[in-house]
């Protein structure tokens, strides 16, 4: 059983290994540390800022000892409640770890600290010709460490793989305090994949503080095309054609009309008024097998149905286009106060189908809905539009994404491609496996030494509702409350 350990005496001890300074434990601190990117909310009884790996494992070791939740954090943009402290307890907030401790343009790889943003370990390394791949939309503030927990993807995992494929080693600490290494430069080490387990596992095997990352080359050369088309189920199919006729773009990504809608303007984009689907396509690679791929992506393109293509003519365009893609998030605040952004895959034959499918559920729950995801890999975002003022709507909405997630599922596909399964999604997990299944995870976390206080709540549905025991039992986080 846990001991009861005060609130301020728990602060107190964190202070003395992070500093007075990197420990919040005040009412109005909490607000800010309650939610993620999704639309869950519970706020922590202390949030923790570590530099070093050292005092991450003095604090997960504390925790365990203690008996206390501890949830790790990154930057907060996470989309299915993986970093909400829906248990209280510590939040342990990687951003002062963010430090690039090593480039290697020899043998092509970075040891970066896991608060380092997404973006930077790309801009330090452009000299050399060299980049990180994975770019999720938010990758100028996303961290890699939660890019890791999350195995993150992004438009240009298509041709190059997720986060997984560009990970070579992670230092970890386990949750019993305990400094471990995971993967190295060598390729294909012998015995198991621990590594791979950890990769994705949402911040409930252990806490990154080292990631070796991969570089790869920047290509010789890349087109950015953008297609309109008068019909969403047309640009559905040029998808599927594309990757048939044995093109694989670095890119291709989709946007419905409420989508062009909303970032339209905002980025003047200069889409036909009558589009109903954009498809924004890159390709890369060797400048000739570029042109050649450009010239068949266009004309399969106007072959089903497109009413124009247009490329970009120089980088500023290119930038411009991707923008629009890019800011789609935030310019649906211009349709609606808030948004639920839901993530499920289906095969790209099915695109067509299941759309039409995510939109009737909408409409008969009466939501309207903005598509904007990645169809090439089938990774689709609705983000239904709703009110969080309005009394209901934000249950309603929750019971419209298990109807969508149901049918991705049912259409041969899965409840998650990139987002993870967190809070939101694990009651949906049976959906996709077995009572049997979800037992030999659980002695996956147990091979790792978690216990139900380490980032509790999280991918594995429970018997009973996660949270609602804090709610009953613990006390607000205030000095003196106890945890």
């Amino acid at each position: 059983m846990a001991k009861a350990v005060r609130n301020r005496d728990l602060v107190d001890v964190l202070k003395t290994i992070v500093g007075d300074d990197h420990v919040l434990d005040t009412p109005e601190d909490m607000l800010v540390f309650e939610f993620d990117g999704s639309i869950e909310k519970r706020p922590p009884q202390a949030v923790v800022l570590p530099a070093s790996a050292e005092q991450v494992s003095r604090i997960v070791r504390l925790a365990y000892e203690q008996g206390v939740p501890v949830v790790p954090r990154g930057a907060g943009t996470g989309l299915s409640g993986g970093a909400v402290a829906i248990e209280g307890g510590i939040l342990l907030v990687m951003t002062r770890m963010n430090r690039i401790l090593e480039v290697d343009t020899t043998n092509r790889f970075a040891v970066v600290e896991p608060g380092v943003v997404n973006q930077h370990v790309t801009q330090q390394v452009a000299e050399h010709n060299l980049m990180y791949v994975p770019d999720p939309s938010s990758q100028k503030t996303c961290t890699i460490g939660g890019n890791v927990a999350e195995n993150s993807g992004g438009p240009h995992c298509l041709a190059y793989g997720v986060t997984t494929n560009h990970v070579l080693g992670v230092e970890v600490v386990l949750p019993d305090g305990e400094m471990v290494w995971l993967g190295g430069f060598e390729q294909d080490r012998p015995g198991y994949d621990l590594l791979g387990a950890f990769v994705g596992s949402e911040g409930t095997l252990g806490v990154a503080t080292k990631v070796m990352v991969k570089l790869v080359p920047e290509p010789e050369a890349v087109k950015t095309l953008v297609a309109p088309f008068k019909d969403i189920d047309d640009a559905s199919r040029a998808v599927s054609t594309i990757i048939a006729r044995g093109i694989i773009p670095a890119a291709l990504e989709m946007m419905d009309r409420m989508t062009i809608d909303a970032v339209g303007p905002v980025v003047r984009a200069d889409y036909p008024p009558d589009a109903d689907a954009v498809l924004l396509i890159e390709v890369d690679g060797p400048r000739e097998a570029v042109d050649a791929d450009a010239a068949s992506v266009e004309s399969i393109c106007i072959e089903l149905g497109a009413q124009e293509v247009r490329g970009a003519e120089d980088p500023k365009q290119r930038e411009r286009l991707w923008a629009a893609r890019k800011g789609a998030l935030g310019a649906l605040g211009r349709l609606a106060p808030n948004y639920y952004i839901l993530d499920g895959v289906v095969p790209r034959t099915r695109l067509p189908e299941v759309l039409r499918r995510v939109n009737d559920i909408c409409k008969t729950h009466g939501f309207r809905v903005s598509n904007v995801f990645h169809a090439g890999d089938g990774n689709l975002h609705p983000n239904v539009l709703f009110d969080e003022r309005v009394e209901g709507e934000a249950d309603r909405v929750l019971g419209v994404g298990e109807e969508i997630m149901r049918a991705c599922v049912d259409a041969g596909g899965s409840i998650t491609g990139e987002h993870g399964v967190g809070l939101e999604k694990k009651s949906f997990m049976r959906l996709m496996f077995t009572e049997e299944d979800l037992a030999t995870m659980t002695k996956v976390k147990q091979a790792f030494g978690a216990t139900e206080n380490f980032n509790p709540c999280k991918i594995l549905p429970t018997g009973i509702a996660c949270g609602e025991g804090w709610k009953l039992s613990r006390l607000p986080s205030i000095p003196g409350a106890y945890l």
